[in-house]
């Protein structure tokens, strides 16, 4: 199983955005011993104009360009870059397309980037939540004009909406996008139960808002209950998880209870589902000291490993978790997003 290195775009003082995480998820691999179970590739080639533009718009393009060239700034809403901006989103977004295709030509059945910056914000013409360009949608639409897939399933479990994601395959009906997420975080605006998809795409787009304080039993209850149903109802070819770790208990950007225990089960529901491929796109995750441990869960879980180490957080976490009353208004919100899909 392959895992892409992380990228370091300039970082702008007082953003939660910063290459640590990602740093210190990559020592610990390293440290554990699990990158020796692991296909690690070290670079990738960056997304060409043409893969670009079939997602993004050219105007856009070019004006990112043109500010990258210079010395950076800001075209959207809380997504700065610095000088050479441009070329680095360009790489985060060769690694994830990199990762999908290694898994659609055979190389690997299981393909994880550790990619920054992140992406599933981003629309097609306006960077926002520190996204630049929409990776995974860049990747997915790649393989698809290249006819390497037909059906793709993305599954969005960073804790903020996946808007950009919904926005680019709203009215697409081969491409289902799955959004569990913290109800109104960020954007506050948007991921609604009612935003079923588009014309000609009824019932391709499925959003699970999860009230603030939702924690372990929660979250896989609204896998087992409505991902996977709606994943075996699609059949899509592959399935690629916007994959961030924001929903953790200690993260400063949420007020959810996620432990490291549960981006593995999470993983593990994934792989029982079926024999389709996995891809995993790093997405967000801001606490520097747990991100490291609950992606480390899901890269063992992934590539079976052996490899295990403690997380000195999960007493802290499981301690936290709400109780039973609190759950069953989170289930019912659940039950009613089930109910509208049909599942």
């Amino acid at each position: 199983m392959p895992v892409g290195k992380c990228v370091e775009p300039s970082s702008t003082s007082g953003f939660p955005e910063t290459p640590e995480s990602k740093r210190r998820l990559k020592n610990l691999i390293e440290i554990s011993g699990l990158s020796d179970d692991l296909d690690v590739i070290s670079e990738a080639k960056r997304v060409s104009h043409q893969d670009l533009f079939g997602v993004h718009t050219k105007d856009y393009i070019k004006k990112f360009e043109e500010l990258s060239d210079q010395d950076g700034g800001e075209l959207g809403l809380r997504a700065p870059f610095g000088p050479g901006g441009f070329d680095i989103a360009c790489i985060s977004a060769g690694l994830v397309k990199e990762a999908l295709f290694s898994v659609l030509n055979g190389k690997h059945q299981h393909a994880y980037a550790l990619s920054r910056p992140p992406g599933h914000h981003c629309l097609a013409d306006f960077p926002n939540g520190f996204c630049l360009l929409n990776n995974i949608a860049i990747a997915v639409e790649s393989a698809i004009q290249a006819k390497k897939v037909e059906r793709v399933a993305i599954v969005d479990w960073d804790v903020h909406h996946g808007n950009g994601t919904e926005k680019i395959f709203y009215n697409r009906a081969d491409v289902l996008t799955i959004s569990i997420h913290q109800e109104r975080n960020y954007p506050t605006d948007s991921g609604h139960i009612n935003d079923l998809g588009g014309p000609g795409a009824h019932l391709s787009n499925l959003n699970i808002p999860l009230f603030p304080g939702g924690g372990h039993s929660v979250y896989t209850h609204a896998f087992d209950r409505v991902v996977i149903p709606k994943l075996k109802k699609f059949q899509p070819d592959i399935v690629i998880v916007a994959c961030g770790f924001d929903a953790s208990g200690v993260d400063p950007l949420s007020r959810m209870l996620c432990g490291s225990n549960t981006f593995a089960e999470l993983t593990e529901r994934l792989i029982d589902y079926g024999d389709s491929g996995l891809v995993f796109a790093h997405e967000g995750g801001y606490s520097e000291l747990h991100v490291p441990f609950c992606g480390h869960s899901v890269l063992q879980t992934l590539s079976r490993s052996a490899v295990i180490v403690e997380d000195p957080l999960a007493n802290r976490i499981n301690s936290q978790q709400p109780d039973i009353i609190f759950d069953n208004l989170q289930y019912e919100r659940i039950k009613e997003i089930a109910d509208l899909h049909g599942l």
